[in-house]
């Protein structure tokens, strides 16, 4: 457990809060790394700590059966890890992948709860943020059942772009289909579509984003619909 880290956290959620409420919840943070590809959680185990993202990104997964999954969440500086605990529950419904690496602050579940009761400004935060949360669930499934793979891509894209704060970034056609839920070969073609489109550049596993509007334009109204609503609840994405 650390002191103090700063007056202020590069995390929205966060910031959002008072001086002295953050500085309360930054006492008991660490800042720790973020692999690509690590499990942070697995679905139905109990939630440690959670983890509020200042350069890394995850990845909110339900796997099946099968060994396959499928994105349903994605959380990067924005937001926080484990928000289900506000709800008194520590099991963690989804599996949680570290899709992009970077840094984040993380904290004990049982000091979360405890500066969660005693706050009612972090308590504000989290209600917005989890309904934030559950309107990208519920959008992330009508999205997959009714839009095409390429329009799909092209809003992960967006999203990811969002919080890696850089145009390239690594991700593998093998770890796109994972998580996308749908073949390989299915990414492979959306892809090469986008690149020849001069949307994007895609080599050994780094994707880079080339034009940012014509990447809108191809994504489907998901994209706007979830930007939206993190600016109405969230103050921006």
């Amino acid at each position: 457990m650390s002191t103090i880290l700063a007056v202020t956290a590069p995390n929205r959620l966060l910031d959002s809060l008072p001086v002295t409420d953050r500085n309360l919840v930054l006492r008991h943070c660490e800042p720790v790394h973020l692999a690509f590809a690590e499990v942070l959680y697995l679905a139905g185990a109990r939630i440690p700590h959670v983890y509020f993202p200042t350069g890394g990104f995850v990845s909110l997964v339900t796997p099946m059966g099968d060994g396959s999954g499928l994105e349903v969440g994605l959380i990067g500086y924005e937001g926080m890890l484990g928000i289900t605990l506000m709800l008194d529950v520590d099991i963690a419904p989804f599996q949680a992948l570290v899709q992009g690496a970077g840094s984040a602050l993380r904290m004990p579940a049982t000091a979360f709860l405890t500066e969660l009761a005693r706050s009612h400004s972090l308590q504000i935060a989290t209600k917005r943020y989890l309904y934030v949360s559950m309107s990208q669930l519920a959008q992330t499934a009508a999205c997959n059942r009714f839009h095409q793979v390429e329009a799909r891509l092209a809003r992960w894209l967006l999203m990811t772009h969002d919080r890696a704060h850089t145009d390239t970034f690594h991700v593998t056609h093998i770890f796109l289909a994972y998580i996308l839920g749908v073949r390989r070969v299915g990414i492979t073609k959306a892809a090469l579509s986008l690149q020849e489109q001069a949307l994007i550049r895609y080599r050994r596993g780094d994707i880079t984003i080339l034009d940012r509007s014509g990447l809108e334009a191809a994504a489907c109204d998901c994209y706007r619909i979830e930007t939206e609503t993190y600016r109405r609840f969230l103050g921006g994405a």
